[in-house]
């Protein structure tokens, strides 16, 4: 318990750290969301341009400490502004119509390449050098292997020359989103080319690292008397070997579902794909500060969570990381 109220107060101060640089950022930056909007209207009378400060909080009044506190305000109702580029949609609510694509695409590849890379590890360290060890190569070149590049062959091959899969957008023109089978059916269809190259590319790095971890493990003492002991075969390599082995997977694991709310922003903006990585270049190209403070922001504080949980997760999984912490 010590251990995890330690664990709080730095990820509390990590926060305050990453909420108070995002506001500060802006401010020093050359320019402002009103410059951006000037940009593409001409002709603004003066009653605009400062109807348009006033909305985006340019001309706020007070001094820096004021506005300092009034952000953090926001942030905590979620009021992370005004988008430039879709004016006059708030951030929020782009972040909250972009953000479930990604988390149920590259959440689901992330947690299946984890599976899958997780278990072919073991098996590959419990017969070493057999055929599963020896392809291990060529799993790890695939995860060397640029996604856009991966996401080029795939579309080329699948889409293009094979014609079995859809690419480009999240669902077929003319659908609206809603919980029906149509709808469902083709976002399905959409989502299997980007998870299959996420899959494709993660999986070997899972794998490698279950698999050296697991040599290690396997060649302990208590592995050896658990054999001793006449357990059967799954039993010793899943409860005494697997279950001590994961430990660094579990860890890395929760840090990569912080950043599945980044997304694979290579791979979305190769298949069109409308999550927030798709968003977030799209905001970096047109200047759009509002909406790129936003989603960086909400990246962060979900980096810092999973992080939070990662260390929460360790320690009960592991007793001497409990023993450890009570110094």
């Amino acid at each position: 318990m010590r251990f995890v109220l330690r664990r709080l107060v730095f990820y509390a101060v990590a926060i305050w750290a990453a909420v108070t640089l995002n506001f500060l950022i802006p401010r020093v930056m050359p320019g402002n969301a009103v410059d951006a909007i000037l940009g593409k209207f001409q002709n603004l009378t003066p009653a605009v341009v400062k109807s348009l400060e006033v909305q985006f909080g340019i001309g706020h009044k007070g001094t820096i400490i004021s506005q300092y506190f009034q952000y953090w305000n926001n942030v905590l109702h979620f009021n992370l502004g005004i988008s430039t580029s879709e004016y006059p949609t708030h951030v929020s609510t782009i972040i909250g119509q972009t953000l479930p694509w990604t988390l149920a695409l590259v959440g689901v590849a992330t947690v299946l390449s984890f599976t899958i890379g997780t278990l072919l590890g073991v098996f590959a360290a419990w017969r070493r050098g057999g055929s599963l060890d020896r392809a291990l190569p060529a799993l790890t070149l695939l995860q060397a292997t640029p996604y856009f590049f991966l996401a080029l062959l795939a579309v080329y091959l699948f889409a293009i020359k094979l014609n079995w899969l859809p690419y480009g957008q999240g669902y077929s023109i003319g659908l609206s989103p809603g919980f029906n089978w149509a709808f469902i059916h083709s976002a399905v269809e959409h989502s299997i080319l980007p998870a299959l190259t996420i899959i494709a590319v993660s999986t070997g790095g899972w794998m490698l690292q279950m698999r050296n971890v697991m040599l290690t493990t396997i060649s302990e003492d208590y592995i050896l008397v658990a054999q001793a002991k006449g357990l059967s075969t799954r039993r010793v390599m899943f409860t005494y070997g697997a279950r001590n082995a994961i430990l660094p997977n579990i860890a890395g694991f929760a840090l990569s579902l912080g950043f599945v709310v980044a997304g694979a922003l290579v791979m979305e903006y190769v298949f069109s794909y409308p999550g927030i990585g798709l968003t977030l270049y799209n905001a970096v190209t047109s200047n759009d500060y509002p909406l790129t403070q936003g989603i960086f922001l909400v990246i962060s504080l979900a980096v810092l969570t999973a992080s939070l949980l990662a260390d929460i997760v360790y320690v009960f999984a592991d007793p001497r990381a409990r023993s450890r912490s009570a110094f």
